[in-house]
């Protein structure tokens, strides 16, 4: 509905880590920390970001992806959480 390019494959996880589900903000952080990788920062570099994630709870998986946003040189970043829930 933002009719703007969407690319699911610039920012990757290279880690899959245990859930971050009962953990407390400290190792919530821990098991994220350096986990995501920009596989091509020359296309970020200078560009504004709008991250979308499905759950927001301590922003530490936010925070993980962007310090490796913050590697690429992006000029802005934006968070957005978004959700859909089908209804019978």
């Amino acid at each position: 509905s933002l009719q703007i390019k969407v690319n699911e494959s610039a920012l990757i996880r290279n880690e899959f880590t245990s859930t971050q589900t009962r953990k407390s903000r400290a190792d919530r952080w821990e098991n994220v920390k350096g986990v995501f990788e920009v596989k091509n920062p020359e296309q970020l570099k200078s560009k504004k970001v709008l991250l979308v994630d499905d759950v927001i709870t301590t922003g530490a998986t936010l925070e993980a992806c962007y310090a490796a946003l913050e590697k690429a040189e992006i000029d802005k970043l934006g968070i957005i959480s978004l959700a859909y829930a089908k209804r019978d």
